[in-house]
């Protein structure tokens, strides 16, 4: 077995940390394309907002991607008690993975597309995302084995990784003339993708959260318990069918959007539950030992709070057809993206890769400055993005309308409030990785610096 947070950067470490790295540039393209809107035209040549918004997509995404796919082969190793089953397919997903995403971000700076929304890039692309995958997938699958009397988040991480293979291949149906020339078709294909891609990797952000809150508590009933279980089928009937409510506007079948509407928030509610009971079971001793990947799990439970509020009014019908489209969708997307999904991943990261050659005690009082400094400015952020998102809808609905460009003049104010809002987030955020980084490479650097010398 691997031991718990050894101090050599392997290659299940390098995942979390070029996620991270991915992390800060998809926080530098997102907070250049919020300055975009109070400064239309900026870095029009180079850098255009066509080429910015996928840019920070497309990095946002692959952190979470290779966040979670590392923390699942580390998480697994030290599950098992056992190295992976083929290690080195390990070194050869990350280098694909590596080179696919930096061709993919090369692609969008020489304004090359031909995706749609995630996957913007040329299809050809895809191919080696597809690879990857697999050999991701070999690995998780042959290194459980059996599935009998496995804890949850073994079900959760087999679930998410057979289930983003299924999506990601969906995904892809537009190329085929039948979903391509039929716009109905197309645009449902693809919103149920893509929802339910993101509860395939949400399912190996739970599972690795579930694992992580085992070890802080040394309590395992939560990962064998009924209500854990609960959570996870739950998140299996959202990852099917909670995409729904992005179909509302779509002449489509009436009983999937009432499907969706029922199931779309309950995932959260139970997730938020867990936590929430599960910080009664840690000692003091165990919070100030796991001190940064707590105060994430924390965070990111307040923020399942706050999602499941906006995800509850967005699902009503009648609602919905005023947020679609707004910047209320965009702030849903924020809070899940970074409150959830990015504080969950941030706490493993934490977990996995502060024991190096270099103690992170120097920068505690800075990370739990920052630490506040991030949430409230998320926090602040969110609530801007949710203003331009009512402005928006009313004026979508108002009759008459004003012109456009008189609404955006209307709007600066909001986006004044969530460009300088997203600058301090992305400060805070540089700030809490930067450490993280940093002390792998440089540990890993002076390990390398130091074999060559002797």
């Amino acid at each position: 077995m691997e031991p718990s947070n050894n101090k050599q950067l392997n290659t299940n470490k390098l995942f979390i940390v070029a996620g991270l790295i991915l992390l800060g540039f998809g926080m530098i393209y997102g907070l250049t394309g919020a300055f975009q809107y109070l400064v239309p035209g900026f870095l029009k040549k180079y850098f255009s907002f066509e080429k910015i918004r996928p840019l920070h997509v497309s990095a946002v995404v692959f952190w979470i991607i290779l966040g979670a796919m590392g923390s699942v082969l580390f998480y697994l190793q030290q599950y098992t008690q056992k190295k992976l089953h083929t290690p080195w397919l390990t070194k050869v997903q990350l280098l694909v993975f590596l080179f696919t995403i930096l061709a993919i971000l090369t692609s969008y700076c020489f304004g090359m597309f031909g995706g749609r929304e995630y996957w913007e890039f040329p299809p050809l692309l895809a191919l080696p995302i597809l690879f990857g995958w697999l050999l991701f997938l070999y690995n998780v699958i042959n290194t459980i084995g059996s599935i009998r009397n496995q804890p949850v988040y073994v079900w959760m991480w087999l679930t998410g990784a057979v289930f983003f293979l299924f999506t990601f291949l969906e995904s892809y149906l537009w190329i085929f003339p039948y979903f391509r020339n039929n716009i109905v078709n197309d645009m449902t294909v693809q919103w149920k993708s893509y929802g339910s891609m993101v509860g395939a990797w949400n399912m190996l952000i739970y599972g690795s959260s579930f694992f992580l809150m085992e070890k802080i508590s040394g309590d395992k009933t939560y990962s064998t318990s009924r209500m854990g279980f609960l959570l996870y089928f739950i998140g299996l009937f959202n990852l099917m069918f909670n995409w729904g409510h992005h179909i509302y506007t779509l002449p489509t079948y009436h009983f999937i959007q009432y499907v969706s509407y029922v199931v779309s928030m309950t995932e959260l509610l139970i997730l938020g539950r867990i936590i929430y009971e599960w910080r009664a079971s840690v000692s003091t001793a165990r919070r100030h030992f796991h001190h940064a990947a707590y105060k994430f799990i924390l965070a990111a439970d307040v923020w399942v709070f706050l999602t499941l509020l906006l995800a509850i009014g967005m699902s009503v019908p009648a609602l919905n057809i005023y947020t679609h489209g707004t910047f209320i969708t965009v702030a849903h997307t924020m809070g899940a993206t970074i409150g959830i999904n990015t504080f969950l991943l941030l706490a493993i990261a934490f977990d996995i890769l502060h024991e190096t050659c270099l103690t992170f005690e120097p920068n505690t009082k800075l990370f739990n400055r920052t630490y506040f400094v991030i949430n409230a400015s998320l926090f602040a952020f969110w609530i801007s993005l949710i203003a331009v998102g009512v402005m928006q809808s009313k004026w979508q609905m108002s009759e008459p309308r004003i012109l456009f460009g008189s609404m955006m003049v209307e709007l600066k104010p909001f986006f004044i409030s969530f460009f300088i809002f997203g600058l301090i987030l992305t400060i805070g955020i540089l700030i809490i990785i930067y450490p993280l980084i940093k002390n792998q490479l440089l540990c890993y650097y002076t390990k390398s610096k130091s074999k060559k010398t002797t």
